[in-house]
């Protein structure tokens, strides 16, 4: 293990431990949080707090291995076997345990049972499942999905099925321009939507599973969409909110519409054409609202929130990660389906693809408008979008006599807009008062500081890199912090 890795600080990854702890609890909590998860480190030896290189005693080192192992594999159910290694530094030897993903979830504590002895990683931290985290992990366990799962309580005709398909290829139709592609749009059958998963066949009876149900507005909690426009840039104060509800690809349509309708419009000369230009891609926009509904888990109970502040649009969507899903794989355009029922019949719609391409397209295509990077954010359960605005724009008018011209003058016109009407809210202000007489202290120390999670001090430094008023000089561990404005508009 690398030593810039080892030092990393504690993450969702990995965590540190002085001592082994004489009652094994204390730890195995994190060992199968880590197993039901992407995986970890524990590293026995070194200070969670400062870091510090204490060691193991070098005399009974490897009696300690031993024990370790023994301990995860007696504690814990299903058993886990995990790779324990010595690693020297400065003189000192420390032992780290490596979990892997495990593929026969949930795994949980022996001696508290599956339902109270389950536990998960969230922000770095091991949490107990909760009820629908449990539900989810043995269906992973078991290959199955709840989208594809029979919706209980719900009954299906044929006339029911019928009205389905019909709508569904209507709604098709209506997301598709080329009529030679029109024409290769073929009809919905019973049989195509039992492939997809929309339907169920059990005992030699059809039966509705939780994508139908979804995909007719027919869900006992049927999920909504919340949509609201807050004023400046925190959710303090609501100018105006909706909720769409009924099927799942109507609320996603809904919801678009509300977006387009509260982001500003410019006007694009192209020659000798005048064209109207949305301040935000609008293509993208689509796609983030539509992955959401597509990839989001609809097993917990909350809902999908598209946000629209003075300087970004937000969407979050309810469930973690998959544990095979990362962000960087996301970037690069890994994708592995939560509800694969519903997004073949997205796909079918032309509402998504199915093959990982959403997020680099909405990356590019932010970059092309001449926009900040687009913010992927995996906290506290849930997953979110940061899409950042043109904060002003009354009027874009370009013209495209080469690409490199039109580019040029986006850029050029998007940094002077972001300058002259930076706005910090109190607590930018707040972490900015702390940094500008500690510029040393890391993230977590900020944190300490500020009686803040980690999470949130790193969602408010990104934000604020983002708007170049802040820089990391230096690794996140020994470098130190640099404001790029004035320290007087710290305390206006």
């Amino acid at each position: 293990m690398a030593e810039d890795t080892l030092f990393s600080g504690e993450s969702i990854n990995i965590e540190y431990k002085v001592e082994v702890p004489s009652k094994s609890e204390k730890y195995m909590k994190t060992v199968v949080a880590y197993a039901n998860g992407r995986g970890g480190r524990i590293v026995f030896g070194i200070d969670d707090k400062s870091l510090e290189v204490v060691g193991m005693n070098p005399d009974t080192i490897f009696q300690t291995m031993d024990a370790i192992t023994n301990a995860v594999s007696d504690s814990c159910e299903p058993k886990i076997y995990p790779d324990v290694a010595l690693q020297a530094i400065n003189d000192k030897t420390v032992i780290v345990m490596e979990i892997h993903p495990g593929p026969m979830r949930p795994y949980y504590i022996k001696k508290q049972g599956l339902v109270d002895g389950t536990y998960v990683r969230v922000s770095g931290t091991s949490r107990h499942a909760e009820g629908y985290m449990l539900k989810e992990l043995i269906l992973e366990g078991q290959n199955r999905y709840f989208d594809s799962e029979p919706c209980q309580g719900l009954q299906v005709t044929d006339e029911d099925i019928e009205k389905l398909c019909r709508e569904l290829k209507e709604a098709a139709l209506k997301n598709t321009w080329n009529d030679s592609e029109k024409a290769a749009i073929r009809d919905v059958t019973k049989n195509v939507l039992l492939t997809w998963g929309v339907l169920r066949e059990q005992n030699g009876e059809i039966l509705p599973t939780n994508a139908y149900a979804l995909l007719t507005g027919q869900m006992r909690m049927q999920p909504v969409i919340q949509c609201a426009v807050f004023k400046g840039v925190d959710r303090a104060y609501f100018v105006d909110r909706r909720e769409y509800d009924g099927p799942i690809q109507n609320q996603v349509d809904a919801a678009f519409q509300y977006v387009l309708e509260k982001i500003n419009m410019g006007m694009q000369i192209k020659g000798i054409y005048r064209q109207d230009v949305y301040e935000l891609p609008v293509d993208s926009v689509r796609e983030l609202i539509a992955n959401a509904a597509a990839h989001r888990s609809y097993l917990e109970p909350g809902n999908i929130q598209v946000a629209i502040l003075d300087d970004r649009l937000e969407i979050t969507s309810p469930g973690m990660l998959l544990n095979t899903v990362s962000l960087k794989k996301m970037v690069e355009g890994y994708s592995k389906l939560r509800n694969p029922a519903i997004a073949s019949a997205f796909a079918y719609m032309k509402i998504i693809e199915k093959w990982g391409t959403g997020i680099p397209k909405v990356l590019r295509e932010c970059k092309e408008y001449g926009l900040p990077e687009p913010e992927l954010i995996d906290f506290d359960g849930d997953f979110r979008v940061n899409m950042y605005r043109k904060t002003q724009i009354s009027e874009i008018q370009e013209t495209t006599q080469t690409t490199q011209t039109t580019q040029t003058t986006t850029q050029t016109t998007q940094t002077t807009t972001q300058t002259s009407s930076l706005e910090l809210t109190d607590n930018d202000k707040e972490i900015l008062r702390v940094i500008l007489y500690n510029p040393e202290l890391t993230q977590k120390e900020l944190a300490l500081e500020l009686n803040w999670t980690v999470d949130r001090v790193k969602y408010y430094l990104n934000k604020m890199k983002k708007q170049a008023v802040i820089k990391r000089v230096g690794s996140s561990h020994t470098g130190h912090w640099e404001l790029l404005i004035e320290a007087d508009i710290l305390y206006m």
